[in-house]
């Protein structure tokens, strides 16, 4: 049996917003797994926010470049929103993604020579110079053959259009009308920041997230009065259903348009089509949010202070 900490805890009831005592009990019931924690709140309908499990704690920015037919997005993490405000560290941010248009991978951005020295270095020299631990995290490139490279970029810094908290990429291939195309490639950007898609088809949809999904639901069944005593054949009927909708809210094509809920982005891509002359297909996308995934140790500020001065709290 795992030993459930109290930081542990903390953590499960900082991505849930469900209550200590609930936490402590998930965790016991999944031998300390976070993750599998936050499944088992899910199910038991206990977690207020189940998308808040993937909060974003780490600090940064995100930068785009664009070029004729391909543009580029990456994220230069932080430790405080402070230094995220830093003239330097925004440069670099910029810098970095300039040059992630002239290479294929994070690891060739990173061996790439910025200023007399490698990517890799100049982070490290950012870190002397700033004092934090930054990171360029990763990055992404996007091509189209014929089409256009759109972009949008939210909670922009001011007067820098493109480094900001979510970027977004949208690569359309087709060969008709350029500003058609520009114009709605900018507002499929503008939803993808906003809906936050997991993919582009069902079928891109990694199986042990389709899994994972379906086990949540799952369990949600045996908890539902209303699933009581009915035959599997139903039950089954019933995850189908609700499977269908986790699709519909997930696939970038099945969402509902949010600049018009209703149609889908497949309708409204095929709308674009005619207003562009030629067929429009979504090649592919990227979405950048600051910090996803980072988990950021939180600190007790007033201990820390009271450790500075020799006080104790």
């Amino acid at each position: 049996m795992a030993e459930i900490t109290a930081a542990l805890v903390k953590d499960l009831r900082e991505k849930t917003g469900v209550g200590m005592m609930d936490c402590k009990k998930a965790l016991a019931e999944t031998n300390g797994d976070l993750e599998a924690a936050v499944d088992w709140l899910r199910a038991k309908g206990l977690s207020k926010a189940a998308k808040k499990a993937d909060r974003a704690a780490a600090e940064g920015i995100v930068a785009i470049a664009l070029a004729a037919d391909h543009g580029t997005v990456v994220e230069l993490n932080s430790e405080t929103d402070f230094v995220a405000r830093n003239a330097d560290f925004q440069k670099a941010a910029g810098d970095f993604a300039k040059l992630a248009l002239v290479v294929d991978t994070h690891d060739a951005l990173l061996d790439s020579v910025h200023e007399g020295q490698k990517v890799s270095e100049a982070v490290t020299q950012l870190i002397a110079t700033i004092g934090e631990n930054i990171t360029l995290r990763r990055s992404a490139k996007l091509k189209v053959d014929n089409g256009v490279i759109a972009a949008y970029v939210h909670s922009k810094v001011d007067g820098q259009d493109h480094l900001g908290r979510i970027a977004v990429l949208v690569a359309l291939e087709s060969t008709g009308d350029k500003a058609e195309l520009e114009s709605f490639g900018k507002k499929l950007a503008m939803h993808i920041a906003s809906a936050n898609p997991l993919a582009l088809s069902e079928a891109d949809i990694p199986a042990d997230r389709v899994e994972r999904e379906k086990a949540v639901l799952l369990e949600q069944l045996k908890e539902d009065p209303k699933a009581a005593g009915k035959p599997q054949q139903v039950l089954d009927k019933m995850i189908e259903g609700r499977m269908r909708k986790f699709f519909e809210e997930s696939v970038l094509t099945k969402q509902a348009f949010v600049l018009n809920p209703d149609q889908t982005v497949e309708a409204a891509v095929a709308e674009a089509a005619k207003a562009a002359g030629a067929p429009v297909t979504i090649k592919s996308f990227v979405r950048f949010g600051v910090g996803e995934g980072v988990e950021k140790k939180a600190d007790d500020f007033a201990a820390e202070v009271a450790a500075m001065s020799g006080q104790k709290t």
